[in-house]
């Protein structure tokens, strides 16, 4: 059969039953004659749902199943942050899926359960850059590869900018100059989502310090050990986005209830403000809604003497431990880290690479981006040195902020759960 010309993969809507509200999902699967003949059937079960990302997943299962036809692989989706609590649920029926997606905060919970398989042997391991590898092995076992780099930007609507005579911001005393007049304007500067925006900017804002120094993971360490002190140094970060909602430049309302990637685009895409706070891959979809539209994305202009980029290493692949195919699903793992097979995917997700050679997706938008990963002035957002899921964390803590919370209770609250959290795994340890 000439798989490149024939459908290998058809769409199906289903719902998924997992004990709690029904989720839409959707599934990719082999043709009925492939699934029948194969002697093992994988499923992978992730959060990517994008038709560009669909669509280099589809053609990952394809080439790999061309060239083992002993094996059957179908792919599902479930849009949102649904989706790690339903990733838990599986898994803790010891019969979930053989491959999945996971983020820092479901990594360090799955692995507290032992859900996760050991991947130090994959053949790949070594085609990954030094940052990577480092992020990687910085928790013990290697129990996930990451098949990208995301990044985290200023969104900037250059027509808008250019209208109004002003230019975009380098440096946090410009950003908050360019805020200001818009603002005098009558127009709110900058469009925020409930989840990731402003999150960013309390990280990049107060753990970039930490970043410059030599000793960093020493530091890092010592705010797992509590010997320094985690909240107090993200509370900059938490100072300049409250300043940022009393001076109005962001709408605490409407960010509460703004989706990530999707409602925040749909706001932007209008037209009417000059700023929005996301992740870079989002820029095909903003392209796809108004095509005419002329943005740049740049990093965050949040420091005194410039810019910082927050990026992550991002949509991590992991195995379940409890598998019945645990080494063929590694097979595929491996197969899929392979550098001409992983670019695909980074390209359709308009982010770096994670191997070494560093390569940024084609997008022209995010081009602006690729110095900062190597001029030393990156934040990695959910850093797997430390042992809090910190990228959940920091969630809430802008969500209380967004609430009109002030910095100084947010930064108490924020200690409190550090405190429980290192008092649990002091626990575990000791059980």
């Amino acid at each position: 059969m000439n798989w490149k010309n024939s459908t290998l993969l058809s769409l199906l809507s289903v719902l998924l039953l997992t004990g709690c509200s029904r989720q839409n999902t959707t599934t990719y699967e082999p043709e009925i004659t492939q699934a029948s003949s194969a002697e093992t059937k994988l499923t992978f079960f992730g959060y990517k749902y994008e038709a560009l990302n669909v669509a280099a997943i589809e053609d990952s299962l394809q080439s790999y199943m061309q060239q083992h036809n002993r094996v059957s692989i179908t792919y599902e989706s479930i849009k949102g942050t649904d989706y790690y609590e339903i990733l838990e649920k599986r898994i803790d029926t010891h019969n979930g899926d053989d491959i999945f997606m996971v983020d820092q905060a479901s990594m360090l919970e799955l692995e507290k359960k032992g859900a996760l398989a050991d991947l130090s042997d994959l053949s790949t391991l070594d085609n990954f850059s030094d940052l990577v590898k480092h992020q990687m092995q910085a928790n013990g076992p290697l129990n996930y590869v990451p098949t990208s780099i995301s990044a985290f930007g200023l969104y900037c609507n250059e027509d808008l900018l250019k209208q109004h005579k002003q230019k975009i911001p380098e440096n946090l005393d410009e950003f908050m100059k360019v805020c200001d007049y818009f603002k005098q304007k009558g127009i709110t500067p900058i469009i925020a989502n409930n989840d990731i925006s402003l999150k960013t900017v309390v990280l990049a804002k107060g753990l970039y310090p930490i970043y410059q120094q030599k000793d960093k993971d020493k530091l890092l360490q010592q705010f797992n050990s509590g010997e320094q002190d985690l909240a107090k140094a993200l509370q900059p970060g938490f100072e300049l986005v409250e300043t940022m909602i009393e001076h109005g430049y962001v709408d605490c309302e409407e960010a509460l209830k703004t989706e990530k990637t999707k409602d925040d685009l749909l706001l932007f895409a209008k037209g009417k403000q000059p700023f929005m706070l996301s992740g870079a891959w989002a820029a095909p979809r903003l392209r796809d809604l108004q095509p005419e539209f002329t943005f740049s994305i740049h990093p965050y202009p949040i420091l005194e003497d410039g810019s910082a980029l927050v990026i992550n290493i991002d949509t991590r692949i992991s195995v379940n431990a409890d598998s019945p195919h645990v080494k063929e699903a590694k097979e595929f793992v491996e197969y899929l880290t392979q550098k001409d097979v992983l670019w695909k995917f980074v390209n359709s997700q308009s982010s770096f690479s994670p191997l070494k050679d560093e390569q940024l997706a084609d997008d022209i938008a995010i081009q602006s981006l690729g110095p900062y990963l190597t001029n030393g002035r990156s934040v990695i957002g959910a850093d797997d040195t430390l042992i809090y899921p910190i990228w959940n964390l920091t969630r809430s803590s802008t969500q209380q902020l967004l609430q009109h919370e002030d910095s100084e209770t947010v930064t108490k609250d924020l200690q409190k759960q550090l405190t429980q959290i290192r008092e649990d795994a002091y626990h575990e340890s000791n059980d």
